[in-house]
């Protein structure tokens, strides 16, 4: 079944539900899913923080926003499955940073929170506190840094990037996303250095790539955070992953380069045919370089 195929404008479900994005809203579309059917949810929801989409209301009473979030938490839970993974992308504003920790409460009655991975999306590193690594010759500063105009808060540089389970003891596949080892004495010294791979922690480093034209959607993240989240919990072609708010399609573009399956929900019908345009194109890619 091609994604093409798949969207259905009345958000009915195909016969068999693997590698579609339905125009539907987040809650009924799962509520439509069998229990225990999606192996790993990655999303990144509004954070109503009064970003301009193109028809969802980003300025909701906050108890209205974190009552959804945990409609939507609730949802979740039923359909994950049992050593499944919730990878949840939230941030906030400096002027309102209680956004992610508010919104992670709504999680706690439904999840286990196994781990908090940090997403550093822009990094200052001098070389005298970086140590003396061939690799680094001079002062660093890299990624997408975006200024604030307040003297009273810092620029973001980071977001958070949730990691519910329901037992907090899932098996995660840790050296799928590793790196190696900036000193290379460890390997043999440290039991577990057999080689020259380690874990790369919880603090992860994604840019974003370099944007030149506006963005058709406001707040997507990298391809590389959800493909990053799908290899460290472990997949084979049997997966299914889920992303409820799939926006322009950058989760299924991970899922189709790592070849697991992917559901989609996402209410805006102008995204949604972002999103088939950017998975045609990217299909395309594929052919070509193949």
């Amino acid at each position: 079944m091609h994604s093409g195929e798949a969207r259905r404008e009345d958000g009915a479900p195909p016969e068999r539900t693997r590698n579609v994005i339905l125009q539907v809203d987040c809650l009924e579309g799962m509520r439509r899913l069998p229990d225990a059917s999606v192996d790993i949810i990655v999303t990144s929801p509004p954070y109503n923080i009064g970003k301009i989409y193109h028809t969802h209301n980003d300025q909701l009473p906050r108890d209205h926003y974190l009552a959804w979030m945990g409609d939507i938490a609730q949802e979740a839970g039923r359909i994950l499955s049992h050593e499944g993974s919730f990878f949840l992308n939230l941030g906030g504003k400096p002027s309102d940073p209680w956004v992610p920790f508010d919104v992670i409460q709504q999680f706690r009655p439904h999840f286990t929170l196994q781990n908090v991975i940090h997403w550093v999306k822009s990094i200052a590193i001098e070389k005298a506190d970086a140590g003396n690594y061939d690799a680094i010759r001079s002062d660093v500063a890299v990624g997408h840094y975006q200024p604030v105009n307040s003297n009273r808060f810092l620029s973001q540089c980071h977001e958070h990037i949730f990691h519910f389970t329901g037992s907090g003891a899932v098996p995660l596949d840790k050296l799928s996303i590793g790196v190696q080892y900036q000193d290379k004495s460890n390997i043999g010294r440290w039991k577990h250095a057999t080689r020259d791979l380690r874990e790369r922690g919880n603090v992860w480093f994604i840019p974003y790539s370099t944007v030149r034209s506006r963005r058709a959607h406001p707040t997507t993240f990298p391809e590389k955070l959800p493909e990053m989240c799908i290899k460290l919990h472990g997949y084979n072609r049997h997966t299914v992953v889920l992303d409820p708010f799939m926006g322009i399609g950058t989760t299924a573009i991970a899922c189709l380069r790592l070849g697991v399956g992917y559901i989609g929900f996402e209410i805006d019908s102008y995204y949604c045919s972002v999103a088939e345009e950017r998975i045609q194109d990217f299909k395309a890619e594929t052919l070509t370089d193949s």
